[in-house]
């Protein structure tokens, strides 16, 4: 396993999202949250399929704060079962550069 997670997550909206981000970057659980506003879903939610505007939020940490991350963002956010998913990042494959960057920006506040 990896060092490093990647915390896919989706939003009503980037206003929320945004907020979100902030508390999350400001508690030291992520280096980092890009929030891509304006996607479309089509899922199955209670037996019907749905449709509806959302907005993407990617956060960059460490496994070592991935469960309490994922804690507080499910506190934080508005959703009764919202979407996140964190997933391994290659570290071979990365700039090591951008992954010792995570390292210091998580570090600094954990």
């Amino acid at each position: 396993m990896s060092k490093y997670r990647w915390i896919y997550t989706t939003w009503p909206d980037a206003a929320v999202a945004r907020r979100a981000a902030e508390t999350l970057v400001s508690e030291g659980l992520c280096a980092c949250a890009n929030i891509l506003p304006g996607m479309t879903s089509v899922y199955r939610w209670q037996g019907e399929i749905e449709t509806a505007s959302e907005t993407v939020m990617i956060l960059k940490s460490v496994a070592a704060q991935c469960t309490p991350l994922v804690a507080r963002l499910e506190r934080l956010h508005p959703w009764e079962t919202p979407c996140v998913l964190a997933l391994d990042i290659d570290e071979a494959a990365s700039s090591a550069g951008f992954l010792n960057w995570i390292d210091q920006a998580v570090g600094d506040q954990g």
